[in-house]
């Protein structure tokens, strides 16, 4: 058979694969039913325009842990780590592995630093924040950001389950796609964030099952755990961390480690799409408990995928699909295991899918939901003399999650063409995001920073990050920046296919070892794709103290407490005491000196 007639035999996408998937999709349909009922019986017990925002963004502030940290996994686990993650280690090895370290140092950070303030202000919009301790500019700046990188980053998220159902079925990206966000649309319109919370809970336990069943009956059909890192190891994929110092590596122990910590603290501490989740929770120690649970969570799926990257390498090593163009995706190889290993089983292949369409919704729910809050709380209400009554309120929270969610769809025709999902989403979300970083850090944490000069540092960041991006991505079109791939073989393959004699010449190690180039040697914008947040924020904090400087730093006994990390703020509280100590010294040591002198010459 030819590659054609191979591709065609393993899209055995059956009525019972059909009927998994829709009944995934439906169940999502009457959540968000039930809950919009739910809101409907209490907004006619209640008048209380707050309440029923509270209600639809914020679920109340009474949600429990369980749901919440259902909902944090599964709002971060898009379609993006299931399928990018596995093609990553299939690609390149299992260096990316190694950001788990850099995770765990982000949980201590979001748990000590960045919680405690967003917790105890009670904010619905995380920008509000910067108007507390800017001013109205910073938080329009950060309100915009958000929005720009939600919208580079969604669109990303609807495509990756759209490739997984083309390479199951044979259905267009742009057929599925459409059907599928109306129904997310839907549920997240009219249920708000508790829809939102219980469908990832569901989600979430779909997404374990599809990946933990792939795992287990792709590791029986290739023989054993053992095969799969024997394979591994012997092809280079499993090594040991990178120490070399070059910047324009894809991954070192270094770009993993320092650049994973700004990657993970700007998914997760300053993201209103997670801060949103954890403010839904009633005390600061639940949010806290809910940090862990889900760092926990993230672990267990990024190691479940980068086995079944390993697994796909284990299971193609002879015949590797990308060559062959088995699968016209790099991101498909997950897919195209799944219905090599799980196809003669009805509904398996429809539960899988349906897992990669369930983390992408759970995703799209959160960012639609989110940029709700944020356009009414940062746009709105900023900037509307008039209060807004409780009927207009619902109008908008509502419009936004149609209007934005029509655009993302529309969006998915220009992702296609843009290259595999992980580094994409990470280096567009980075333009945005590593600015955004920089701005809350500087707040929490160096309270001399004013107005003018963050602002200053946001945009000149954001500037530099855009022009950065462009040229990384111009430069990867061009070919000046080739990233080396582990070896795969073609030896094997048992069809026919495209260019067949000229792809055997290479058959034994075909492993693009062309060099990573450049037509005038070192640039910027050739580091690895993990150090752009980081230097974003970086730059943003560097900017904004210099601009301080030379216009003269906040008195920080003006800067609220309340906006300040716990750090900072005993920080301050032992300055202050250093500071009355050394004022009281002045008085009260002379005086004491005198009177000792007096009663001596009394008693002489």
């Amino acid at each position: 058979m030819n590659v054609d007639e191979v591709r065609k035999t393993l899209q055995r996408f059956g009525w019972a694969d059909y009927l998994v998937f829709t009944l995934m999709l439906a169940s999502c349909a009457v959540i968000g039913i039930h809950f919009a009922l739910k809101m409907r019986r209490k907004s006619k017990k209640t008048s209380n325009i707050k309440d029923a925002e509270d209600d639809y963004l914020v679920g109340g502030r009474k949600m429990k842990l369980f749901p919440i940290t259902m909902s944090l996994i599964s709002s971060f686990i898009s379609g993006i780590t299931l399928l990018g993650t596995t093609t990553d280690v299939y690609l390149y090895g299992t260096q990316y592995m190694y950001t788990i370290g850099s995770l765990l140092i982000m949980g201590l950070i979001m748990y000590s630093i960045f919680l405690p303030v967003f917790h105890e202000l009670k904010l619905i919009s995380t920008y509000e924040y910067l108007e507390a301790r800017f001013d109205k500019r910073t938080r329009f700046l950060g309100s915009t950001l958000f929005i720009f990188g939600s919208m580079a980053w969604l669109p990303i998220v609807i495509y990756v389950p759209a490739i997984a159902f083309n390479q199951a079925t044979g259905i267009n990206i742009h057929q599925i796609t459409p059907l599928v966000c109306l129904v997310c649309i839907f549920y997240t319109c009219v249920g708000g964030l508790k829809a939102v919370v219980w469908t990832d809970v569901i989600q979430t336990i779909i997404m374990l099952g599809a990946m933990t069943l792939v795992l287990v009956k792709g590791t029986i059909e290739i023989g054993g755990p053992g095969v799969v890192f024997r394979k591994a190891l012997e092809s280079g994929r499993i090594e040991p961390p990178n120490f070399t110092l070059d910047l324009t590596e894809r991954y070192t122990a270094y770009s993993l480690f320092i650049g994973g910590i700004a990657h993970w603290l700007k998914s997760n501490a300053i993201n209103q799409n997670m801060i949103q989740r954890y403010l839904a929770l009633p005390t600061l120690k639940m949010a806290r408990a809910a940090v862990w649970t889900f760092i926990t969570g993230i672990v267990i799926f990024l190691l479940i995928c980068g086995y079944c990257g390993l697994l796909i390498y284990a299971t193609y090593s002879e015949c590797d699909p990308l060559q062959t163009k088995l699968t016209q995706h790099k991101d498909q190889l997950l897919p195209l295991l799944v219905m090599d290993t799980l196809g003669d089983f009805p509904g398996l292949p429809g539960l899988f899918v349906a897992g990669v369409f369930s983390a992408a919704l759970s995703s799209l729910s959160t960012g639609l939901n989110s940029m709700s809050a944020v356009i009414l709380e940062d746009f709105f209400k900023s900037w509307v003399a008039t209060p807004l009554t409780a009927t207009q309120t619902a109008y908008i929270m509502r419009s936004v999650v149609v209007i934005f969610g029509a655009i993302c769809v529309a969006l998915v025709f220009v992702v296609e063409k843009l290259g595999t999902v992980l580094q994409l989403s990470i280096t567009l979300s980075s333009v945005s995001n590593g600015p955004l970083l920089g701005i809350f850090t500087a707040g929490v944490m160096l309270p001399w920073v004013e107005e003018l000069g963050i602002l200053f540092g946001g945009i000149t960041s954001l500037i530099f990050m855009v022009w950065l991006c462009v040229n990384a991505k111009l430069n990867e079109a061009k070919g000046f920046k080739i990233d080396i791939r582990k070896p795969s073989s073609i030896a094997g393959c048992n069809y026919t296919f495209s260019d067949f004699t000229a792809l055997s010449l290479v058959a034994d190690n075909s492993t693009e070892t062309v060099k990573e180039v450049s037509p005038s040697g070192f640039h910027i914008y050739n580091i690895s794709f993990l150090y752009y947040t980081m230097l974003g924020a970086l730059i943003t904090i560097t900017i904004a103290s210099i601009a301080s400087f030379c216009l003269g730093f906040n008195k920080v006994e003006h800067v609220e407490p309340k906006l300040l990390s716990p750090f900072v703020r005993r920080w301050l509280d032992r300055r202050k005491e250093r500071k009355r100590a050394i004022h009281l010294s002045k008085y009260t040591k002379p005086r004491c000196v005198k009177v000792q002198v007096k009663q001596t010459e009394t008693k002489a």
